[in-house]
Order: structure tokens, then sequence, then C-alpha cells
């Protein structure tokens, strides 16, 4: 940002700005699949408790150290925390609010970028014709670099550049730029989701067919909410609830800090943190859950919703289902649907430039145009790895890394300092300073008991994830001596790689076999008693019960080396993004360092 003093034009244009940063692309592909994914109905009450308990009262802390690193000063997250507590320790825990920005933009911006080649291919015309399948495959095709989907050589990696250069231009244009946006980009965002939420509330059974007789839009309406009360008993439940509240609210991250910084002392944040959150919530909720899940469930049937739930729908599926509404009418909502998430997209990831902006301004003195085009050079030098080899896993460690194992520590360690280091007593005063409304006092007692243990019972709970996050058994396990069995998906196995690790030896004993197999006299083995990567390669494509050896052909070991080949790369290239991420990390904190000592230095010349 050009000036200290530089500050938000209007409330309006402030809320729109942070309801952008919280609406993101989550709103539209996380939510609905992870409701589909947690049982419908018996995901929403855990979720809605979860924003009552955490969002809100994470909204609100986050509002307060913000406005109040502001007023000393400081828009970044290391010196908003150490202006709360001057111990060393709180600059580098800051370093994450920097830290997590650019590791989720560095990969955020390329899903963004898909929405914007979307659109371009709606316009186009060119899923026009084609079947489930092929949408499909033309996703596959796209984030492959190696093919092209247009003719054009890198179309992927050509639309990211595009997509991360409008953002490093509108954030060199300051807290304006970034205000103008939200204020076209929400309004259409809301208006686009609305047309096609009631299209999928009238769509009805009339998307059935034959091969699809019980396809109705209702059906998946009905799933995702008729309430389940045995929910509020499942752990894995409530974990993916809680999960998702950061996901949606951009908590954790230090863009709501950021924001913040730039009010004025006396600028109310009670009641504007609250209205950004209803509105987050208000659009995933109510938009979110109506327009995926319905319309795939009017078309395919509510079973095949259940099978193929995953982020990949928007892209893989919805496109087809548009061109069934007809040339015009399907263009018209592939437009809505990919520009929708292109506005959620880009008002998200230009938050993410803030803090960095924020922090070069500060401590160095650099100008808007200068600490807006280095992040976008930093952010390309580290997301160009996850558009190139998105195959081979560095999307995904960027975003369990950055984009979910940060937001959580982060969160847990500023309520912490907010709450119990800092003071509830103040804490709660900073709160209400300028408020138009009057917090519940029951959120006193919630900020300094109940957010913190649930963020680290969030914490604790994805360390220690149990096996097929089975919570009752584990816990059975534990009592009877039996121990505590790990998943794969826990944060201690995931630091190991033991899941690429276990599928690495499985595939070599696999080849092992085949390999003996070939070498010994013909014999049926039932399919059981296949090593697991050839049970899978026989159950594909058919029902067989029993195998002869002499099937074991080279055809088959062929496959076999393919995939552990393919395993062994993704293995390297994961540990490549961890060294991206940590390197990162360790230049920020370097920076942190070095504005820590000229600040001092300062002191003493004066």
């Amino acid at each position: 940002m050009s000036n200290s003093n530089e500050k938000w034009g209007s409330r309006v244009g402030l809320i729109l700005a942070m309801a952008g940063n919280a609406v993101g692309l989550g709103n539209f592909l996380r939510f609905p699949v992870q409701a589909v994914q947690n049982g419908g109905g018996a995901f929403i009450i855990p979720y809605l408790i979860c924003f009552l308990l955490m969002g809100i009262p994470l909204l609100w802390i986050e509002w307060s150290m913000g406005r109040f690193g502001g007023k000393h000063g400081h828009h970044s997250t290391p010196f908003i925390l150490h202006s709360m507590d001057k111990r060393a320790i709180w600059k580098y825990i800051g370093v994450f609010g920097i830290f997590t920005n650019i590791g989720v933009a560095a990969y955020y911006c390329y899903i963004e970028s898909w929405t914007m080649s979307y659109v371009y291919h709606t316009v186009a015309r060119t899923f026009s014709g084609l079947s489930q399948t092929q949408v499909a495959s033309f996703f596959n095709d796209y984030v492959d670099i190696g093919k092209s989907t247009t003719g054009i050589p890198y179309e992927s990696v050509i639309f990211y550049v595009i997509c991360l250069a409008l953002n490093t231009y509108i954030l060199s244009r300051g807290l304006g730029g970034i205000e103008k946006v939200a204020k076209i980009g929400m309004p259409l965002l809301i208006a686009f989701g609305a047309f096609l939420a009631f299209r999928g509330l009238t769509l009805g059974t009339s998307g059935a067919s034959d091969e699809v007789p019980n396809a109705s839009a209702w059906d998946g309406l009905n799933f995702l909410w008729t309430p389940q009360y045995d929910s509020l008993y499942n752990p894995k439940v409530w974990l993916a609830a809680a999960g998702q509240i950061f996901f949606t609210l951009s908590v954790g991250m230090g863009t709501v800090q950021c924001y913040a910084s730039y009010l004025k002392a006396n600028d109310d944040i009670a009641l504007n943190g609250a209205s950004a959150g209803f509105t987050n919530e208000f659009v995933e909720v109510v938009l979110g859950c109506s327009i995926v899940i319905p319309i795939a469930a009017g078309y395919l049937g509510l079973d095949w919703v259940k099978e193929n739930a995953g982020f990949g729908m928007a892209f893989q599926t919805m496109p087809y289902l548009f061109e069934k509404w007809g040339p015009a009418l399907g263009v018209m909502a592939g437009v809505m649907w990919f520009g929708l998430l292109f506005f959620a997209g880009i008002t998200s990831s230009l938050a993410m430039g803030t803090p960095w902006m924020g922090f070069v301004r500060d401590e160095f003195g650099w100008n808007r145009n200068k600490g807006a085009w280095s992040f976008g050079f930093i952010t390309l030098l580290m997301g160009i790895w996850s558009v190139i080899f998105f195959q081979y896993g560095v999307f995904d460690e960027y975003d369990y890394w950055a984009g979910t194992v940060s937001l959580v520590v982060f969160a847990m360690l500023e309520v912490m300092l907010f709450s119990w280091v800092f003071g509830i007593k103040k804490g709660w005063a900073e709160i209400n300073s300028g408020a138009d409304i009057k917090i519940p006092i029951i959120y006193k007692y919630i900020l300094v008991g109940v957010t913190p243990v649930l963020l680290l019972v969030v914490f604790i709970g994805a360390l220690l994830t149990p096996k097929n996050n089975d919570w009752v058994g584990a816990i059975k396990n534990l009592k009877s001596g039996n121990g505590w069995k790990l998943d794969n998906s826990s944060i201690i196995l995931q630091l190991n790689n033991s899941g690429l690790k276990s599928d690495i030896s499985s595939y070599d004993a696999s080849i092992e076999f085949v390999k003996k197999s070939g070498n010994s006299e013909p014999q049926d083995y039932r399919i059981e008693e296949l090593p697991g990567p050839v049970q899978k390669l026989f159950n594909k494509n058919s029902d067989t019960q029993v195998v002869n050896s002499s099937q074991l052909d080279q055809s088959i070991l062929n496959e076999l080396e393919s995939k552990a080949a393919n395993s062994k790369t993704k293995l390297f290239y994961t540990n490549f993004a961890r060294i991206m991420l940590l390197s990162l990390f360790l230049f920020i904190s370097i920076l942190v360092y070095l504005a820590h000592k000229k600040r001092q230095q300062n002191k003493n010349i004066l």
C-alpha cells in the first residue's frame, strides 16, 4: 500500500471485501462435497455449531487483533501479534500469516485460472455434444501440460500466468482496487448463484431419463437438509465440520487481520465481523447447497452423487449437465457458474496478497507497486510447480500443509494469544470498542474457554487421526491395550509419507509376485489370494473370481511397473513441494528477523 494512512473507502466496501475474502471457491466446491461425504444432513448440525462456537469467535478475534495492530502502525501478522505481547516468539508465529497466504495463493490462483479457461470454453462451445466421460477427460487433459485442449501449447500455464498477473495488477492499485473488485464481484456472484440455485430448486424430476429413471433434484436437497442427530456422536463429522469452518471463513490465514488493520480506531468490528461471517454462511449453506448437488442428482441420481462427490464435479460434470439445458441457456448457465467461481476466487486471492504488501511496506518502505509485483513474482516461483507437476501431488501438498495444517496451527495459537496471554479482559474491551451492537456476554466465556479448547481438539484430532477414521474403535483398542493405530491421513504419518511408501511397497511386492508366477507352473489363484494392486487390475472391468497365472502376463507387469514408477515420482515431488514450502517459511522468518533488527537500530538512533 502506498502509505500508512491508507484506509477503506466505505463501510459497504469493507464488508464486501471482507465477505469476498471469506466467500471463496470452497463455498461452492468444497462445502457440498464435504456435506455429501459426511452424510448430508448429518453434517449440517455440527457445521452450524462449529460456526457459532469457532467461526464467529475467530472472526471477532482476528478483526480485533488487526484493528489493534493497525493502531500501532502494523499491517502484517508478525508485528500485529508482537504488539499484543513483546516476547519474540510471537513475531515468528506471525510468520504463518504471511507464509500461508503465499503458499495458498500459489495453487489457489491455479484453480482460479481453471474458471477463466472454462468460461472461454463454454462460450466457444467446446463441451457441446460431449458425454459426461468426455467432459471429465477434458479436465484431465487440461491439467496435463503435455496435452492441449485448444491447440495452444501449455494452455494451463498460460491461463495461470494471466490470472496471477491480473491479481497482481489489482493489488498494485491498493485498497481502492480491491474495494472496486469486491463491489462488482460480490453482487454478481450472488446474482449468478441465485439464478443457478433457482434452477436447481425447480429442476425436480424433469432431468430423469431411461438410464436414470429415478433422478430427482429433490432427493439431493432432502439428503442435504434432513437432520441426522446421531451425527452429534461422530468425531469424524465434527472434525470435518470444524475443518470446513477454516476453509470457508478464511480464518487462521492472516488476511482478516491485515484488512482490519486499515480500520479507523473507532470503527465497529462486532457488527462488521458478524455481517461478513453471516454473508459467507448464506452464500455457502443456501447457495452452495442449491447448485451442484441438486442439479447433479436431478440428472444422474443421488446414488451417483454419493459415489462421485469430489472437488472435480464442478469441472468434470457441470459443463455436461448445462448442455442439457439447450445451447442458449446452457452457455448462459456455464458462464454464470464459472463466472461465479471466478469472482469467488479472485476476491479471496486478492486478500492473500495484502499481508505481504503490508509487511514490506511497513518494514522496508516498499511502495504498493513494488509490493504487489514482488508478491506476484514469489507466488509464481512457488506456484508454477503446482501447475507443471499437478499430476504428481505438488498441488495437493501445498493444499494440505499451507491450506490446512498451517491454518489450524495459526488459529489455535492466535486464539491462545488473544484470550490467555493478551487477556480476555482487554480482548473483550477491544472487540466491543466502537461496536454498534452488543455482543452477548456468553461469547466472553466462549472466547476464553470454548474456542481455544475446540481448536486444540481439532489439531490433536488431525495429528492423531485413527486408522480408517474409526474413533470409537480406536478408543476401544486403546482401552484393551491394543494401542492407537494411526491413519495415513494423520499429520504424523503424512510427515512420514506412510501412504505413498505403502503404495510403493505394495507395487514392488506385486511385481515380484507376477514375475514369480510367470516362471512357475500354471496355477489358479482365487482373486482374494492376489496382492491388492493385482486384484484391482482384475476387478476393474470384471467380476473375476479365479485368475490363472497365465493371465499374469507382460501387460499386467507393465501396468504395475508404470504405477510403481508413478508412485516413486510422486514421492519425489511430494518431498520437493515440502522443501519449497519450508524454504518459503524460512525466507519470511529471515525477513522478519531483519525487520526486527532494523526496528532496533532505528530506536537506538533515536
